[in-house]
């Protein structure tokens, strides 16, 4: 099973060696029909992320939204 959140980019702290980047799932109410399918089956939720891939960093822009798809992992057999 997977699925997709739409997340939006609420801060971005860049120091010496990272971008620690913070989302929030994107909230129903606005004329953005997406947003609002979006938040009815996410209406909320939040993740941080701490980039220090060279060619990443940069890339993430607050107020810019996001797709973020999720898979579980097979489980390992040993």
């Amino acid at each position: 099973m997977k699925t997709r959140a739409k997340m939006r980019v609420q801060s971005v702290t860049v120091d010496e060696y990272n971008d620690n980047v913070e989302f929030q799932a994107v909230y129903g109410g606005t004329t953005n029909a997406e947003d609002n399918t979006y938040a009815s089956a996410t209406p909320s939720g939040s993740m941080k992320l701490c980039v220090n891939n060279v060619a990443v960093r940069g890339w993430f822009k607050p107020g810019r939204s996001y797709y973020v798809d999720i898979t579980e992992v097979p489980e390992v057999v040993k």
